[in-house]
């Protein structure tokens, strides 16, 4: 049940991030497009910048552009690079200067990598996924998909209306009742906030959208393409890593084999979940292990940034993660050899 709950609650935030990059892009009428397309230094930039921000929403959001074509496949991994996930509001708590350092190291990194990627992805023609060809920018109508004048037709709303609103209200009132969700109000893991906060735009969105946005562009495209991927390969995800961490004693086995631990830690940073890298997070702030070992960690894993993308196409999802293994690795390593 926790591990459904946890999928539920990625489903939500993948859904109103796909809501926001698609609803913005529409009615900037592709202005939004240009303007993160723009230089691929750009693309590197924001990617890496949302990456290094603290939790899996930058990560959400870069898979979110990636999938509209907006980034290209080196800002994507870029993005990744600079990820941390969620664990990046334990070691603001835990140890607030290293941490800092830490974010600062992997933007710096992200920028990099995404460049080194994408010439690496010229260098053997690989061709990342294609855009979402119902992304492309049209006109219907001359109409915007702001359209509030909508609510004038209740209650005669279409019935996607009602169901997706409620679907967030119902989400809303068992988080509230402590039945589902995150239940801590707190700006050092502000998942509350952050689901209430997005929970509300995404109920405005749906309210006063259009009906052809509605149909088309939520229905039909986000939903019926996307987000049921995204919640099967979340829950099937979280469930095989629960089972083997359960049988597994993870803190253990990296204990005892300390000689190996910078390759252990970006092994596990494979892992599409959060909780792995706790590990190596308590192991610095205990001072069992150097600041290399968590930088490795750091730019291999993702939290559960990749899980999305994984529903979109595991082709890239994969490649991703062995680029990000092998640099991980490659920057460990000199790390590790410089005494850090």
């Amino acid at each position: 049940m926790e591990i459904f709950n946890q999928s539920i609650t990625i489903s939500i935030l993948v859904f109103v991030m796909m809501l926001l990059v698609d609803y913005f892009d529409v009615l900037t009428k592709g202005r939004m497009e240009k303007a993160i397309k723009g230089g691929k230094l750009r693309q590197y930039t924001v990617t890496s910048f949302l990456g290094a921000t603290p939790g899996c929403l930058g990560a959400f959001m870069n898979v979110s552009f990636y999938v509209h074509g907006l980034v290209t496949f080196g800002a994507i991994v870029g993005g990744m690079i600079a990820t941390s996930g969620d664990e990046s509001f334990v070691m603001l708590a835990m140890f607030p200067r290293e941490a800092l350092i830490l974010f600062t190291i992997l933007f710096i990194l992200g920028v990099a990598g995404a460049w080194f990627a994408d010439r690496i992805a010229k260098f053997f023609n690989m061709v990342p996924c294609e855009e979402c060809r119902l992304q492309k920018i049209h006109e219907v109508k001359g109409k915007n998909p702001f359209q509030p004048s909508v609510l004038r037709e209740f209650p005669r709303l279409l019935p996607a209306r009602y169901i997706i609103v409620s679907a967030f209200v119902v989400a809303m009132i068992l988080n509230l009742m402590g039945l589902w969700g995150p239940q801590v109000w707190s700006f050092e893991k502000p998942d509350r906030y952050i689901l209430f906060s997005l929970s509300a735009v995404a109920i405005f969105i749906v309210l006063t959208s259009s009906k052809h946005y509605l149909k088309e562009h939520i229905v039909n495209h986000i939903i019926k393409k996307h987000i049921w991927k995204v919640f099967l390969w979340t829950f099937f995800a979280l469930l095989f890593v629960g089972i083997g961490l359960h049988y597994w004693n993870l803190e253990q086995f990296v204990t005892a084999n300390l000689g190996l631990v910078l390759i252990i830690s970006a092994v596990v940073g494979l892992i599409p979940e959060s909780g792995p890298h706790m590990v190596f997070v308590t192991l610095f702030a205990s001072g069992l292990i150097p600041f290399s070992v968590l930088l490795t960690s750091s730019i291999v894993q993702d939290g559960h940034g990749m899980l999305p993308l994984f529903s979109y196409s595991v082709k890239d999802s994969v490649l991703i993660k062995l680029f990000n293994l092998i640099f991980g690795l490659g920057i460990g390593a000199i790390f590790f050899i410089l005494g850090f």
